[in-house]
């Protein structure tokens, strides 16, 4: 099909707008997700579905070896295949031959050097899928096997993986006083896995050339700006002749969509003349993309006799995998909140951030924060445990408050009603005990038909505290820029916020309606052409894109309530919209928006940029972020003590949003991040043995099912509206995930008495000898 065609199809992803008299409007209410209906019936446009005429398809080459020098590369086989229209490698890339999201320093194609299993080589564009996976893999490579470095220990004395070194970055944080000591020294040593985002749909991409020599990307970006900017830079092209365009995206819990396809994907396109689409394997997902930061970290609490923390030692070391990705984003992030939710005198925290050969890894939901918050509850649990103090008592003693200073230094001006989220799961009723018959089996860890007894099942009560910062950090520029048209009763919104599932495409309807009181309003489907607002992560487009579409209605407000005003001899201020009716403050005047547009088309367009932040300075000093959200959760777990196999049977949590927009919304994204923690705790953990993804699919990596799942109970909502944010909203999908790890350990500490300084938690940590 021709360009207009693909463009009409990935455009079927704008909303239709709900009957007005079928649902609410406005901020505040539960206005349902204009997408819902297509989704389940299964008419959604992802990336996969799309077509084009004279297609071709797409097959990338990749390296078998997580660390190998390139001897040659001989692709005259795949070549010669019939059906096979064109074959790529480093050589073909024209422009920039690197690209990266935090710093550019991974090769489009490998061209001397493999530095991870899954590396591209090479990629092939034929007639066929099953043609182009066996052209790509009858290119013949080459390879001098080198040992790969996968210890990140290791990295500090190996041979430099990269030509920029192994270490990415060292943050050394001081504040306070070093010679400070406490009466009681707790200390530990913890490991994280790498957790994968595990996109449910398929990452595919279709590229279709353009008469000028550009090219079109149709994917399923969150970032579709940058996206093109990396595109066009690999191109050897200007921005504008390399065009983004959104189709449905399947959900993202991280930047989802995998450059190491999206690249030769283009290439292959403009090579060729013709259209060509790729959609990855589940393998090459799990190669590709980027994952969390399996983390080493080593602690050291000091507290006083009555358990108030006097000072926390730490060494913080990320692996980072091949290349640098947003590694030091997530130090930064890892290093400042290393010692959580709690008033700490004085910090001593040494973080790194190395290349390894593994893979790589980058942003994923609460990167950074996750692994900390592991660890330092781990280490309140222990300082509860040797002062003989209840662990939720010793937590209130020491958490923080509007006014603390963070260890960075910098104050904490936002809410942070941690102790009266913690106090709240504290009291929150606890589950009853299963009964030891029958017909509960179900109920025993390990599922239906588990293996265990009910004999050797011990519950256990556990907590954790949480912080993630919102938005970008350390001197990020921040900005969103977002356009609302209204005329015949309709509005239009544009913003190139992109809806990964976190609702933003409902929150800036109830916007329009809550400012203008439209009923109907669409939101147009994103693209480059349109303004940039920035990658979808942290929360940005609740708070900066949200800001942006409030700021362009209220300038739409105010041109349509100018001429009434001015006609009634009053100012605007005392005009008020509800319900789709304007009326003054003395009800002298009545009318619609309607009557009032009078067919008028009013339109405006505006930025939301929050206020800057600043680096952390040498000494991990400054004020880095813009804001931050906090969460409690209390978990309650059965432990099979003989078998080591926990069930997690409730979570209960409580969080400060700042202001609710949307209760049905915001309840499925904490529900949502709970899930995905619980993946993290219990069975989430790639496998990389000497570098090698092992069982890269969905029956060898473990994700929670719905029978994994536990109760979960949204014990409160603390609505402190946090001044600085649009509507005072906070982001609130991140925290949870950062948080339930921590919270399902300890309740297995609670339950077992073991340690467990592991996540995921295997099942030996959760044994007990003898008992």
């Amino acid at each position: 099909m021709s360009n207009e065609a693909a463009t009409a199809q990935a455009a079927q992803v704008a909303e239709a707008a709900p009957d007005p008299e079928a649902v609410p409007r406005g901020l505040g209410v539960s206005l349902p997700a204009a997408d819902a209906r297509a989704k389940t019936e299964g008419t959604f446009p992802y990336a996969a579905d799309l077509w084009a005429e004279g297609l071709l398809w797409a097959a990338v080459l990749r390296s078998p070896h997580p660390h190998a020098r390139i001897v040659s590369i001989d692709t005259t086989h795949a070549r010669e295949m019939p059906g096979v229209r064109a074959v790529v490698t480093h050589e073909d890339v024209p422009g920039t031959p690197v690209h990266g999201r935090g710093k550019a320093d991974r090769p489009v194609f490998a061209s001397e050097v493999v530095r991870h299993h899954g590396e591209p080589i090479a990629a092939v564009a034929a007639d066929h899928p099953d043609t182009a996976r066996m052209a790509a893999a009858a290119v013949i490579v080459e390879y001098e096997v080198l040992d790969p470095v996968t210890d990140p220990e290791q990295a500090f004395e190996a041979e430099p993986l990269h030509p920029d070194g192994n270490l990415i970055r060292h943050i050394p944080l001081r504040h306070g006083d070093p010679e400070a000591a406490g009466e009681v020294v707790v200390e530990g040593l913890y490991r994280i896995g790498r957790q994968d985002p595990a996109p449910i749909g398929a990452e595919a991409g279709l590229a279709v050339p353009r008469p000028d020599g550009g090219v079109e990307l149709y994917l399923a970006s969150t970032d579709p700006h940058g996206d093109r900017d990396t595109a066009a830079a690999a191109f050897g092209l200007e921005p504008d002749r390399v065009k983004v365009v959104v189709t449905g995206v399947p959900g993202a819990t991280a930047d989802r969509e995998d450059q190491s396809f999206q690249l030769p994907l283009g290439l292959l396109a403009l090579k060729t003349g013709c259209p060509v689409k790729l959609t990855a394997t589940r393998e090459e997902s799990f190669l590709g993309h980027a994952h969390r930061h399996p983390t080493l970290l080593r602690y050291r609490h000091h507290a006083d006799a009555e358990g108030r923390l006097v000072k926390v030692e730490a060494q913080i070391l990320l692996d980072a995998g091949a290349y640098a990705d947003t590694s030091a984003d997530a130090l930064a992030a890892a290093v400042a909140f290393a010692c959580g939710p709690y008033v700490v005198p004085n910090a001593f925290i040494e973080g790194w951030a190395v290349r390894t050969n593994n893979p790589p890894s980058g942003h994923v939901r609460g990167e950074g924060a996750m692994q900390v918050c592991a660890a330092y509850e781990a280490q309140m649990d222990k300082l509860a445990k040797k002062l003989g103090t209840d662990p939720a008592e010793l937590r209130l003693r020491n958490v923080m408050a509007t006014g603390d200073v963070l260890p960075t230094g910098q104050t904490v001006t936002c809410p942070a009603p941690v102790a009266e989220l913690l106090e709240a799961v504290r009291d929150f009723p606890l589950p009853p005990l299963p009964k030891d018959t029958p017909e509960d089996e179900w109920l025993l860890p390990g599922g239906p038909e588990g293996a265990g007894e009910p004999g050797a099942v011990r519950r256990g009560v556990g907590y954790g505290l949480g912080m993630v910062h919102m938005l970008g950090a350390e001197g990020a520029d921040e900005v969103s820029t977002a356009t609302v048209r209204v005329q015949g009763g309709v509005a239009t919104v544009l913003c190139a916020a992109v809806e990964t599932g976190q609702g933003f495409s409902t929150l800036a309807r109830q916007i329009v309606q809550e400012i203008l009181g439209v009923d109907e309003v669409h939101v147009v489907p994103v693209d480059t052409d349109q303004p940039p607002a920035g990658a979808g992560c942290r929360g940005r487009h609740t708070w900066v894109s949200g800001g942006a579409v409030e700021r362009a209605a209220k300038m739409v407000r105010t041109q349509l309530l100018q001429p009434l005003a001015h006609k009634f001899g009053m100012s605007t201020e005392l005009l008020q919209i509800t319900d789709g009716r304007i009326t003054s403050y003395d009800g002298v005047l009545s009318t619609t928006v309607t009557e009032a547009m009078d067919g008028k088309e009013l339109w405006a367009t505006a930025q939301c940029r929050p206020h800057p932040t600043e680096p952390l300075d040498e000494s991990g000093q400054g004020d880095a972020f813009v804001g931050m959200a906090f969460c409690a959760i209390r978990a309650v777990v059965d432990v099979d003590i003989e078998l080591g196999s926990v069930r997690v049977v409730e979570l209960a949590v409580a969080q400060d949003v700042g202001r609710v927009l949307n209760p049905a919304q915001l309840a499925a994204r904490i529900e949502a991040g709970l899930t995905q923690g619980v993946g993290a705790a219990l069975t989430e953990n790639l496998r990389t043995p000497r570098g090698l993804v092992r069982h890269p699919d969905l029956t060898g990596y473990a994700l929670p099912t719905a029978l994994d799942a536990p109760d979960i109970h949204i014990v409160k909502l603390v609505e402190e509206r946090d001044v600085v944010a649009p509507f005072g909203a906070k982001a609130v999908s991140a925290v949870p995930v950062v948080t339930s790890p921590a919270a399902v350990a300890s309740a297995v500490r609670a339950a077992t008495g073991r340690p467990v300084n592991r996540l995921p938690i295997r099942p030996q940590a959760a044994v007990v000898t003898g008992g």
